[in-house]
C-alpha cells in the first residue's frame, strides 16, 4: 500500500468512526479520492505535495471528461474533506483547496405526487398482493411512508421490537446511525396494527416449527433477512400500475417528497419537515419550498382574475386579428 492510499484509507476510518458515515458514502469517497490520485501520479506529484493549481486543473480535467455538475461538485467535496482532515492532524501544513469554488450543483425540483394520485396508491395498495398476508403487508408499506417520509432503506430495515405496543411514534435510524422519532397518523397505526397481527402469526408458526424468528418487521427469506429495497421499488411500480398512476412518477422517494411536499402545502414549519424528514441542514429541506412556490405561481396564474382576464383579452384580439 502506498503512502498516499493510506492516508486516504486513515482519512475514510476517521469518517466512519468519527462521523458514522454510512457505507456507501464511504465508497463514494474512496472512488473519488482514488481517481484524484491516480491523476495526480500522471503529473509527477502526490496528494502530499498537491497544490491549489493541481486540484483546480483536476477539476478542468473532470469537466473535459464531460462528467456531470453534480458529480463534479461531490469529487470536490471529497478532496476538500481530505485536506481539511490532513490540516486538522498536522499531516500537511495548510490545505490547499480550501479556497477553491466548485461548479455548484444544478437545484432540481424533486419529482412528487398530488394528493388525490397519493390517495389512490394507498386505497389500492390493501388490495394488491398474491395473498392476504402480501396484501396486508403492501397496505402497511404504503401508509407508514407516506405518513412518516421514512427513506426507504429506513422503512424495510424497521426491526419488529420498534411496532410493539401499538406506538404513537417510530424510532427510526437514518444515515450514519442517527435516530429521530416520527409520529404515525391514525391509518397508519391502523394498518401497522393490522400487518403486526399477521406478523405475530407468522412468527408463532416458525418458532412452533423449530425456526428462527426474524428480527425485521417486513421480514424476507433472503439474505438481508428483510425486505430489499429492490423488492419494494418493483412492488411500487405495480401497485401504481394498478392504481391508475404513471409508473413513470412514482418511487418510494417520490412519496417521501410527497411527504414533505403536502406538510408544507398545508401549513407546516420547514423545521418540524427538516427534522421529520432527518434532514442534518434546513438547506436541504429548503427546495421543497421552490416546489411550492411554482404550485402557487401555476394556481395564480390559472385563477386569478386579472391572469383570466389577461388570457381572455389576447383570445380577442387573437380572433380580431384573423377577422
Amino acid at each position: 500500500m502506498s503512502s498516499a492510499t493510506h492516508w486516504i484509507s486513515t482519512f475514510l476510518e476517521a469518517q466512519a468512526a468519527e462521523l458514522g458515515a454510512a457505507a456507501n458514502t464511504l465508497s463514494a469517497y474512496q472512488r473519488d479520492l482514488r481517481d484524484f490520485e491516480e491523476w495526480m501520479g500522471g503529473r509527477t506529484h502526490d496528494l502530499f505535495s498537491a497544490t491549489q493549481e493541481d486540484i483546480e486543473a483536476y477539476l478542468i480535467h473532470c469537466d473535459a471528461q464531460g462528467l456531470a455538475q453534480s458529480t463534479r461538485a461531490r469529487r470536490l467535496s471529497a478532496i476538500r474533506q481530505l485536506y481539511r482532515f490532513a490540516f486538522e492532524e498536522r499531516l500537511r501544513s495548510d490545505n490547499p483547496a480550501i479556497r477553491i469554488k466548485g461548479p455548484g450543483r444544478a437545484q432540481r425540483l424533486p419529482k412528487t405526487l398530488s394528493e388525490d394520485e397519493v390517495s389512490r396508491l394507498l386505497d389500492t395498495a390493501p388490495q394488491f398482493g398474491r395473498n392476504p398476508a402480501d396484501r396486508c403487508r403492501n397496505a402497511c408499506l404504503m401508509a407508514l411512508l407516506y405518513a412518516t417520509g421514512m427513506r426507504v432503506s429506513e422503512l424495510v430495515t424497521l426491526p419488529l421490537s420498534a411496532a410493539r405496543g401499538d406506538p404513537d411514534m417510530l424510532l427510526v435510524r437514518g444515515k450514519g446511525g442517527k435516530e429521530r422519532m416520527v409520529p404515525l397518523s391514525p391509518p397508519a397505526r391502523q394498518a401497522l396494527a393490522d400487518w403486526l397481527a399477521l406478523r405475530n402469526a407468522q412468527e408463532d408458526a416458525k418458532r412452533a416449527e423449530g425456526k428462527t424468528a426474524s428480527a425485521y418487521l417486513f421480514a424476507s427469506s433472503g439474505k438481508a433477512g428483510h425486505l430489499t429495497r429492490h423488492r419494494f421499488y418493483q412492488l411500487i411500480k405495480g401497485l401504481s400500475a394498478e392504481a391508475h398512476v404513471d409508473p413513470d412518477k412514482v418511487t418510494p422517494h417520490t412519496l417521501r417528497h410527497a411527504f414533505a411536499t403536502h406538510l408544507l402545502a398545508n401549513g407546516a414549519d420547514l423545521r418540524v419537515i427538516q427534522t421529520l424528514l432527518g434532514h442534518a441542514d434546513v438547506a436541504t429541506t429548503e427546495i421543497y419550498t421552490h416546489v411550492l412556490e411554482a404550485r402557487l405561481q401555476a394556481l395564480v396564474e390559472d385563477h386569478h382574475p386579472l391572469a383570466t382576464a389577461a388570457r381572455r383579452k389576447a383570445g380577442g384580439s387573437t380572433s380580431s386579428d384573423g377577422q
